[in-house]
């Protein structure tokens, strides 16, 4: 098997030299083109409203990518912009004391509150002689009380609240006020960056290669929307057997070919590490034992290469 597998390595290095047309020598090392990848995706979750790009398409840093629709985050922004109303009010009330509106509408609040309080202690007492005739339980009785206790702790909040706005705020009162509105505007900017989380924007000049859903569908997230590759971020990935690996070192030039356009590549080796058993072999026909372990090269251009026209998982030779 092995004497079979040695021949078809010197038919395959025969056919690479024949089609190169070229007598320097080439080994039997071939390899893949490789950009480095970018997968974006959103921090909240939203349904998609509008895809922008297309498979294949290229998109500049910055670019937006699509468009998410957030629901929560406009019902969000609703209650803060109410919080900070709130709290813008609270501090000018603090400051400057109640307005005559707004006593007016305090002492408003305490009639009702009274009339609701007279109700409750007709209703207590009306129950409380039928309890002690026992025509109603004891329950009926007690919810009764409750709500008459209730109506009564209502207006005396609402008699000390008059009590207080009508007097001249302490300070403790103002710097409460004061942080409340900082607060409700922290909630807000909060709010505000949330909702720029609707465009998902390019992160780098990148190639689109797949989009994972389609308008309508709900995105997660975390989830990657938009899978795709940097450009000019060439380099290119060799895999060779322990046996092997001893003849290249870290910082070793290399020229690469491709079989193909016979354009060559200046290069060196920038990275060599082991793979694990179960990682992608560059090789459709490994010459190595089993046994052996299975090491990467990493190998990026030294040279200008903006002229040269490249495409993910093309095969390399090194020349």
């Amino acid at each position: 098997m092995k004497s079979f597998r040695n021949l078809i390595s010197v038919g395959i290095a025969i056919l690479t030299l024949s089609s190169c047309g070229n007598d320097t020598e080439i080994t039997s090392y071939r390899g893949k083109v490789k950009f480095e990848t970018i997968s974006v995706s959103s921090k909240l979750a939203g349904r998609i409203s509008k895809i922008y790009v297309e498979e294949g398409q290229t998109a500049k840093k910055g670019d937006t990518l699509a468009l998410l629709y957030l629901p929560e985050v406009n019902a969000k922004m609703t209650q803060v912009e109410g919080a900070v109303t709130a709290a813008k009010g609270q501090l000018n009330m603090a400051l400057n004391g109640a307005t005559i509106e707004q006593l007016n509408q305090i002492n408003s609040q305490i009639t009702a509150g009274k009339a609701q309080l007279n109700f409750a202690q007709q209703s207590y007492n009306r129950l409380q002689a039928m309890y002690k005739d026992s025509l109603v339980s004891l329950q009926q009785f007690d919810e009764v009380k409750m709500k008459r206790d209730m109506a009564k702790a209502q207006v005396s909040a609402l008699e000390a609240k008059r009590k207080e706005v009508s007097k001249s705020a302490r300070t403790e009162q103002i710097d409460q006020a004061k942080g409340q509105l900082s607060r409700a505007i922290g909630a807000k900017e909060e709010v505000l960056s949330a909702a720029n989380e609707k465009f998902i924007i390019a992160p780098a000049d990148m190639t689109i290669e797949t989009i994972s859903l389609v308008e309508g569908e709900l995105l997660t997230p975390g989830y990657a929307l938009f899978n795709g590759y940097k450009k000019d971020s060439v380099y290119f990935r060799f895999t060779v057997p322990e046996s092997k690996v001893y003849d290249f070192e870290v910082g070793e030039p290399l020229i690469l070919i491709n079989p193909f356009t016979e354009e060559e590549i200046n290069t060196k080796i920038v990275v060599i590490k082991q793979l694990a058993q179960y990682a992608n072999i560059t090789s459709t026909a490994p010459l190595y034992e089993l046994s052996e372990s299975i090491y990467e090269l990493k190998v990026s251009p030294t040279s200008d290469i903006s002229k040269q026209k490249f495409y993910i998982n093309a095969s390399i030779l090194i020349k």
